[in-house]
C-alpha cells in the first residue's frame, strides 16, 4: 500500500488507511485497532505522501526519511521508542537524517515520525522507495 492512502488525522492517535470518500469527507480504518472512523472535511487530515521534513538545504519527502530508517533498522521497528527522552530522539534522528533542520523539526515531530514508522512496519507497509507519479512525469518530460 502506498503512502498516498495513509492518513494522519488531527486529534486521533495513530495512522489510518483511506477506505473511501463520501460527500462530506471520507471513511478511514485505524492501523492500530482496525476500527473505522468517518471524518468530515473540516478535520485536520494529512496524507503521508504529502509530508516533507526540513533539512538545511531542502525539504525531504517523508517516504525518503522512512526509507533511511528502514535501511538503518534493516526493515525492523526502530531501536528507540517514540517515548524516549528528547535528546535520545534527536540523536537517533541525526543518525537517520544528519542534515535535518534542528530549528524547524521539533522533538514532537521526531516522535510522530518514529511512531508512524513503527505503525507502518507493524502493518507490513514498508515499500517507501516507490516514486510519486509526479516524479515519473517530471523525469519523462526531461527525456524528451
Amino acid at each position: 500500500m502506498a503512502l498516498d492512502k495513509i492518513l494522519s488525522i488531527g486529534g486521533k492517535p495513530g495512522l489510518f488507511k483511506l477506505l473511501t470518500q463520501t460527500r462530506t469527507g471520507f471513511v478511514g480504518e485505524s492501523l492500530l485497532d482496525g476500527k473505522r472512523v468517518t471524518v468530515g472535511m473540516r478535520s485536520n487530515v494529512s496524507v503521508l505522501s504529502e509530508i516533507a521534513i526540513y533539512t538545511l538545504e531542502e525539504e525531504i519527502p517523508l517516504r525518503e526519511v522512512f526509507q533511511k530508517m528502514k535501511d538503518k533498522e534493516e526493515g525492523k521497528k526502530t531501536s528507540i521508542s517514540h517515548k524516549a527522552e528528547k535528546i535520545a530522539l534527536e540523536e537517533y534522528f541525526f543518525e537517520v537524517l544528519p542534515n535535518y533542520d534542528e530549528d524547524r523539526v521539533y522533538a514532537s515531530d521526531i516522535k510522530k515520525i518514529i511512531q508512524w514508522y513503527n505503525i507502518l512496519v507493524d502493518n507490513k507497509i514498508d515499500d517507501f522507495s516507490s516514486k510519486d507519479k509526479e516524479d515519473v512525469l517530471v523525469n519523462s518530460d526531461e527525456e524528451e
